[in-house]
């Protein structure tokens, strides 16, 4: 079984999304989708595909503002367009989880605006920039979501890296988990699940709550889980 993780750039976080999926699953190959290489032909050989976390999205794609606070030294247009791409070709035919930038990027891909900086809220929300430490926070699970049938909890703890959120939803898309203090949008799905593959994306990291026992385990090893479940439906 193959699963597809997009590079976020950084070999170190990009090993976490690796270790997260694999866990002790012999039969899991993960396949690496390169932006700079362009390697979406790898997709083929893939059976779901992980949307991973990085560098914001450029404002292009949703008609923001290009100057704004916290804006990145430089954005990778590269990689916003691979993984539109990717997402495009994927969303159809095989599960899809999107990790903190990837929610942002199928929420986008699906017509939908973005927050561009949380300002005050990045107190609860962003990483701390001295040492890239994760921030910790409640969310609220909507009920009767996939996300409420996967992990089973009505609130819990998770970790954040954010500043940008989701401002306006996309196309066919739902809210099912909110910041429990400040009402941000923190996960979303299809609306109509009956008509497409599953898709999960959350703007927490779970990658790295599994190996740090941050948060609840449901909204990590949960989802992972259940991701896993929906890409072997598919063989």
């Amino acid at each position: 079984m193959n699963i597809g993780i997009t590079f976020t750039g950084n070999e170190e976080k990009h090993q976490f999304y690796v270790e997260w999926i694999q866990q002790h699953d012999a039969d899991i190959s993960i396949v690496t989708l390169f932006p700079e290489e362009n390697n979406i032909v790898d997709l083929a050989q893939c059976q779901g595909v992980v949307l991973s976390g990085g560098v914001d999205i450029h404002p292009r794609y949703f008609n923001g503002d290009i100057n704004y606070e916290n804006a990145p030294a430089k954005f990778r247009e590269i990689r916003d367009d691979f993984e539109f791409a990717v997402f495009e070709k994927a969303k159809n035919i095989m599960p899809v989880l999107g990790i903190c930038r990837g929610l942002q990027l199928v929420n986008v891909a699906q017509g939908g605006t973005l927050i561009q900086d949380l300002d005050n809220l990045n107190d609860f929300h962003r990483a701390l920039d001295s040492r890239n430490a994760d921030k910790v926070h409640d969310i609220v699970v909507e009920k009767n979501s996939l996300l409420s049938e996967i992990v089973n909890v009505e609130k819990g703890t998770v970790t954040s890296a954010h500043h940008q959120a989701i401002d306006i939803l996309g196309e066919g898309l739902i809210a099912n988990a909110f910041s429990h203090d400040d009402n941000i949008i923190e996960g979303i799905e299809w609306e109509d699940k009956n008509n497409k593959p599953f898709m999960l994306c959350v703007q927490w990291h779970p990658e790295r709550m599994f190996r740090i026992n941050e948060g609840n385990a449901t909204l990590s090893i949960g989802i992972r889980n259940a991701f896993v479940v929906a890409v072997r439906a598919c063989l």
